[in-house]
């Protein structure tokens, strides 16, 4: 159906983002999931069926939105030092991402617990990037495992960790030079990186 959103199955509705709604810095911050499906904005498309975060469990999350995480495993969740404001001391910073970026010793460990919940039948953690679905380099929060799953390195049907790493990069230098806001890259990065493309191509 034209206008689908690809990131639901089919029946089910995507409300449309509201830019002004998108601007409020709380969005997916680290609270209590119930919370998170209540707010407005880039969650609204992510999160109809949010659950607790499965924990280990073999096959809780879905492949079959593979290039995109399973948005009932990983809806996002931003940092909320990290707002329209603070961007020119945070994000625009060069080398800012490394002072919140979390060790390599969690993120292993958390992508080998993922991978078991994504029920991958490639289970070697060097074929997956331990990825932030919202970037650091836009404010994702570093630690939270609502905002980290294992992204395939590999082509997983329309692109791969590579490919998303162009388009958010692309996107925190538009957010820089003051030619999108905060919110509306956000949106793309936890709804569908994909849509983001464009911008990366006219970077």
């Amino acid at each position: 159906m034209a206008g689908a959103n690809p990131r639901f199955p089919k029946g089910t509705s995507m409300p449309r983002v509201l830019e002004t709604v998108l601007c409020t810095t709380t969005l997916l911050t680290a609270t209590a999931v119930s919370a998170t499906a209540a707010s407005p904005g880039f969650a609204a498309e992510r999160v109809s069926a949010v659950r607790a975060v499965p924990g280990g469990v073999p096959g809780a999350c879905s492949r079959v939105y593979l290039p995109l995480s399973d948005p009932a495993c990983q809806p996002g969740a931003v940092n909320p030092d990290v707002t329209q404001e603070t961007i020119g001391s945070t994000i625009c910073v060069a080398g800012w991402t490394r002072t919140v970026r979390p060790p390599v010793s969690y993120t292993n460990a958390l992508k080998v617990r993922q991978i078991a919940e994504y029920g991958y039948a490639d289970t070697n953690p060097a074929h997956y990037e331990e990825d932030h679905l919202v970037p650091l380099e836009l404010g994702g929060a570093p630690r939270d495992p609502r905002n980290l799953w294992p992204e395939p390195r590999y082509d997983a049907g329309g692109g791969t960790a590579a490919d998303k790493d162009e388009v958010e990069n692309a996107l925190r230098k538009k957010v820089c030079a003051g030619l999108m806001p905060l919110a509306a890259a956000r949106t793309i990065m936890a709804v569908d990186w994909r849509r983001g493309r464009s911008a990366a191509a006219t970077r």
